[in-house]
């Protein structure tokens, strides 16, 4: 979880639909407790009707509206998010970004690459099929879930098949030591 603060403020606004100014006043420090999580993303997603984890950049009103999503403090007004400080956003990018676990998973560089689309359906379906408790796992951050989800794939995976030289290179050294324990020579 972040917790961010943000600071009693006086803006002006202009609103091009009502073509004026308008002012917000945040009349006190404002405290946000916000979870980067399954259940922020779903909620995004049942919103904007597109998947959130595209690389394809986000609109201002898409990225405030996650950092919505993301809110756990009850009862905020919506004038709160026009207030975020640029330290905020830096703050609330930083902890969207970090990894959240020790575990590195290295990637084959030879191994195919999934074009699949990703969605929070798509991670459910993920942790019902790998048995994984969702209520537990649905408010985890959501990039220490996916590197979960990743070490899980790995365990679970068949081995995989040797090749031809692997193959020979194997028999020839079980031969080997078959023929070093019983002192034959061929």
């Amino acid at each position: 979880m972040l917790h961010i603060t943000i600071p009693k403020t006086k803006k002006r606004l202009y609103n091009e639909v009502k073509n004026e100014f308008t002012y917000i006043e945040i009349p006190k420090d404002v405290e946000l407790v916000l979870e980067h999580s399954l259940v922020s993303i779903s909620k995004w997603e049942s919103k904007w009707h597109k998947p959130f984890l595209l690389k394809e950049s986000k609109s201002a009103d898409e990225i405030l509206d996650y950092v919505r999503c993301m809110t756990i403090t009850q009862n905020v007004s919506p004038e709160v998010y026009l207030c975020l400080t640029d330290e905020n956003i830096i703050d609330i990018k930083n902890y969207i970004d970090d990894p959240m676990t020790a575990t590195t998973i290295r990637q084959d560089p030879n191994a195919p690459h999934n074009r699949e689309i990703i969605t929070s359906e798509l991670i459910y379906y993920w942790m019902i099929t790998l048995g994984m408790d969702i209520e537990v796992f649905q408010k985890w951050h959501l990039n220490r879930l996916l590197t979960l989800i990743n070490v899980c794939n790995i365990k679970n995976a068949p081995p995989k098949k040797m090749t031809q030289r692997q193959l020979i290179n194997k028999y020839a050294a079980m031969n080997a030591a078959r023929r070093k324990r019983s002192g034959s020579l061929g």
